[in-house]
């Protein structure tokens, strides 16, 4: 059984390997969940060598199909740096999406956009989720919903504008469109997707059990003093990166692969 294992972390340039390593698997992750729709969605990572650049996939490549080497670094104004991947194919709207949420978060590391299945359903109803249950407080006062769905994003007003709808707040759910998160790490990232995700079906199945037994008052909601004392530990980027790992230590375990460090050394950073 694998479990995770302390990686040292010595100089920059093995920091930007280990995080393209684990973008790869954060893309094959999504795959594995059926995040994928086409050649839709995104997920970046902030450089930390030049940290007015972030690593994307390659425009037409699956999800399932990423590794380290294909991705490609792009900078704020959206051109494709020399350290990318042969292929330079790069989706506009990753562009114009994610340089916006960079650049105006420096505290975010990695973002994440997909037309996942019930992020699409519940983004269509242009509302935020309830307090509900323990695991749609990490999302309480904490998340926002974008309103102003103008087609596929292909300008830098629009990517502007989702970045300053998004504020400081982790999550958005784009109305029309689908769902965006935006953390300190790769782990929290993908957990928090994965997470915004169910917690959009499971309110839609509550509403739709509510509205077929016609319970007036709607579902129960959490009370915003206990919402508010759970988001601080589950919706927490430490929790989030913590139940983010697991994943990919699933994904090592099923693949058989780990980062290796030049020279000896592999697993996964504490």
């Amino acid at each position: 059984m694998d479990t995770q294992e302390t990686l040292v972390i010595s100089n920059p340039q093995q920091e930007r390997d280990f995080l393209k390593f684990r973008l790869a698997q954060a893309y094959r992750i999504f795959a594995k969940y059926g995040y994928d729709e086409g050649v839709a969605g995104h997920i970046t990572v902030r450089d930390p060598i030049r940290k007015d650049c972030f690593w994307v996939n390659p425009w037409g490549l699956h999800f399932k199909l990423i590794q380290p080497e294909d991705l490609l670094l792009v900078d704020h104004q959206g051109n494709i740096q020399e350290e990318s991947g042969k292929s330079r194919l790069l989706n506009r709207s990753a562009y114009m999406i994610h340089a916006a949420i960079h650049e105006k978060r420096p505290d975010v590391n990695c973002a994440a956009h997909a037309h996942s299945l019930y992020g699409r359903a519940f983004s269509t109803l242009g509302i935020p989720l309830d307090p509900i249950t323990q695991d749609s407080c990490a999302f309480y006062e904490d998340h926002v919903v974008y309103e102003n769905f103008k087609g596929v994003v292909v300008d830098h007003d629009e990517g502007r504008a989702i970045a300053e709808a998004l504020g400081g707040c982790k999550a958005a759910i784009l109305k029309n469109h689908g769902i965006l998160v935006a953390t300190q790490s790769i782990e929290s990232a993908v957990f928090f997707f994965m997470s915004l995700e169910k917690c959009c079906r499971v309110q839609m199945l509550a509403d739709g059990a509510a509205a077929a037994r016609n319970i007036s008052s709607d579902t129960m909601k959490i009370d915003a003093e206990s919402a508010r004392a759970t988001a601080a530990t589950i919706g927490s980027e430490r929790g989030g990166w913590f139940s983010g790992s697991v994943e990919f230590q699933l994904l090592q375990h099923e693949e058989g692969k780990k980062f290796e460090i030049p020279g000896g050394g592999s697993g996964s950073r504490l």
